[in-house]
């Protein structure tokens, strides 16, 4: 079964409760967390975004064994990907063997925010692996100079880098990103447990660690948890596209007029009943995924670590 580990969802909470509960699933036994790298929140009802780079320093220095990784910073356009060499070098260094970087093309709700014009999917694969070239070249030391399609890299270097630079792994929720995971990256990650991904991985190659995020909300009562999921995370049943195309959480909160609580319980897992995070959890393990990471909806965290580790965990 995978390796289980947590969610520090920046939509949902301020930086110093995120640090706090990075601290709280490190007592509580997590073995690793992906924290969210996002501009805006989904929805305003969510109500926060902190800068994720701020937020790790915080986590480096409050933890000691916990593996912590990016889920997912988008190093195409909001943050040129030598700032993003430079953070993860910087992050990597303060965390030494314990900071990845998750990297993915992003959503527009994010990447639209300095002006520049949102490329269209095969644009953003393209510009997505570039930036991984750029990454691991500074990543090398001493003084670069990269010159291509979308990315100039002028006698750049960055004299803080760890001993090892940090393990890349690629979000991919179609086969072409699949593909790039394989062949630039270290590893994969999904939001959902999509066997496909999986496939396309393994079959171009891809060896690394395939990680699933697993959205639930942990409740004493099954209508409570489905109420607050809906009430918060509605966004997670918008489909198709619309999850990298839309602009604005006012666009999402249009969109997820038309979402049901129904429609949100088919992906959360709601409620107090372990078996139904078990079977959840197992559906990754079907589908190919190594490692789960789990999101908490609402703000009972402490809860929600003393019911995985008291009854989910132990039944994985």
């Amino acid at each position: 079964m995978p390796e289980i580990g947590y969610a520090l969802s920046s939509e949902d909470h301020a930086p110093n409760d995120l640090v706090d509960f990075a601290v709280m699933a490190e007592e509580a036994g997590f073995e690793f967390a992906l924290i969210s790298d996002h501009f805006h929140p989904w929805i305003s009802k969510q109500g926060h975004s902190p800068f994720v780079w701020s937020v790790i320093g915080g986590i480096a220095r409050a933890t000691e064994r916990l593996r912590l990784g990016t889920g997912v910073t988008a190093p195409i356009m909001r943050v040129h990907p030598a700032i993003v060499a430079q953070a993860a070098a910087t992050s990597a260094a303060m965390m030494p063997g314990r900071f990845f970087l998750g990297v993915g093309t992003g959503e527009n709700l994010n990447e639209h925010v300095t002006g520049a014009r949102w490329p269209s999917p095969d644009e953003r694969i393209e510009m997505l692996e570039e930036a991984i070239d750029v990454m691991r070249l500074l990543w090398q030391g001493g003084f670069q100079t990269h010159r291509g399609a979308h990315y100039t890299v002028d006698h750049a270097r960055l004299y803080t880098l760890p001993d090892e630079p940090p393990e890349i792994y690629v979000a991919a929720a179609q086969p072409v990103a699949a593909e790039l995971a394989a062949r630039a990256g270290d590893g994969l990650c999904n939001s959902s447990p999509d066997a496909e991904s999986v496939e396309a991985y393994t079959a171009a190659g891809g060896s690394g660690p395939k990680y699933g995020m697993l959205h639930v909300c942990y409740q004493s009562k099954e209508t409570d948890a489905r109420r607050l999921a809906h009430e918060l995370w509605p966004n997670i049943a918008v489909s198709g596209a619309l999850g990298q195309e839309l602009a604005t959480s006012i666009f999402f909160e249009q969109a997820a007029e038309m979402v049901t609580e129904d429609d949100v319980a088919k992906t959360v897992a709601c409620g107090p009943e372990p078996e139904r995070h078990v079977e959840a959890i197992r559906e990754f393990d079907r589908a190919g995924y190594t490692h789960v990471w789990i999101h908490q909806i609402g703000e009972n965290q402490r809860e929600f670590m003393d019911f995985y580790t008291r009854e989910v965990v132990p039944r994985v």
